[in-house]
């Protein structure tokens, strides 16, 4: 009889996986089959997601959408923006009429228990806030007692402003409107004495004022709010997202940029290990993209057509934008300059 040996058997399952090719998830399927991508966003975010003079969404979160499509699809037009209320984005998602989102959802416990959705990584860093009219006299949220406050029903809003509320010892007073159109229309009116978002979302909504500068948002931050790209639970799908923004965070590590990508893929050979990783044809991501169903090039396809998540940010939230936020002192600054944002080894 043949001597058993263990090396030679686990030799030959290694060689039988690696010959096995990874089945893509059904959702990854759909979205080729369909070769489009459908993604949900803010219908009325300016910097994260408005529609422009054509009807096609512009801004922070809809590049992201953009972002997943060069790597699945291999073109960022391809994503198909919808968008949704915040209610029913999660719905939408729930139901299978959407493959993912991009619009500010913040990460919770319970709702990542929810097998109906799946949180892959958080692209923005953000807490909860409140915008008062100017005219209201007031400097600090400590100052509300009894207010008035417009504020979106099924989101964490709510929920917060109970907890801080109830910390100070203060009384307040909701009006809950669901509609994010007419929320803000009741409070530039007076109806309510305070609307409370995240402060991002708050300096966006400050735009849609008749005259923004009668708002002011207090200095006060009540909550931490990690805000998620969400998808349909698909493993493939969630690597290829999740892949996809560490592509974007490690190019912005080497200042790599979709306007000077090309000139650095035409001198390669001189640039850092982490680069040729990145873009080499025979790489990690290339060795990804078999493993993956992605297309061979996927992620020089992201930085050319979306860019680095720094590039992002400035193009939509930096200084030359009416937000004007110099991200190297927000939580979503390069972790070398303090922030949050830590690019994951592609190797």
């Amino acid at each position: 009889m043949p001597q058993f040996n263990p090396l030679a058997v686990l030799a030959g399952t290694i060689l039988a996986f690696a010959a096995t090719p990874v089945a893509a998830g059904p959702v990854l399927d759909d979205i080729k089959a369909k070769d489009s991508l459908i993604c949900l966003v803010s219908p009325t975010a300016p910097g994260f997601s408005v529609p422009d003079s054509q009807g096609v969404f512009q801004g922070f979160n809809a590049d992201f959408c953009r972002m997943g499509a060069a790597a699945i699809l291999g073109d960022a037009s391809k994503a198909d923006i919808r968008g949704v209320g915040f209610s029913d984005s999660m719905k939408t998602i729930v139901a299978g009429e959407a493959h993912m989102g991009a619009r500010s959802i913040t990460r919770t416990g319970t709702r990542d228990a929810d097998e109906g959705m799946a949180f892959v990584v958080t692209n923005f860093f953000d807490g909860q806030g409140f915008m008062v009219s100017r005219a209201l006299g007031v400097a600090s949220a400590k100052e509300l007692d009894g207010a008035s406050i417009c504020a979106e029903d099924g989101s964490t809003t709510l929920l917060n402003i109970a907890d801080w509320f109830s910390a100070q010892g203060m009384n307040y007073r909701v009006e809950n409107i669901a509609d994010k159109t007419a929320r803000l229309e009741a409070f530039f009116s007076g109806k309510c004495d305070v609307y409370a978002s995240d402060v991002t979302a708050l300096s966006a909504d400050r735009q849609l004022a008749p005259n923004p500068a009668d708002f002011v948002i207090l200095p006060d931050v009540i909550s931490n709010e990690p805000l998620t790209l969400v998808a349909r639970p698909d493993q493939a799908l969630e690597a290829a997202l999740f892949w996809g923004f560490q592509v974007m965070l490690n190019a912005d590590s080497n200042g790599i940029t979709s306007a000077n990508i090309d000139a650095i893929l035409a001198d390669l050979d001189k640039q850092p290990p982490a680069v040729q990783r990145m873009f080499a044809s025979n790489s990690a991501t290339t060795d990804m993209a078999e493993k993956l169903g992605l297309p061979q090039d996927w992620a020089y396809r992201i930085i050319k057509q979306v860019g680095s998540y720094g590039e992002v940010f400035d193009r939509h939230l930096g200084a030359d934008t009416p937000f004007g936020l110099d991200r190297s002192k927000t939580q979503n600054a390069h972790v070398a300059e303090g922030g949050l944002m830590y690019p994951y080894p592609i190797r």
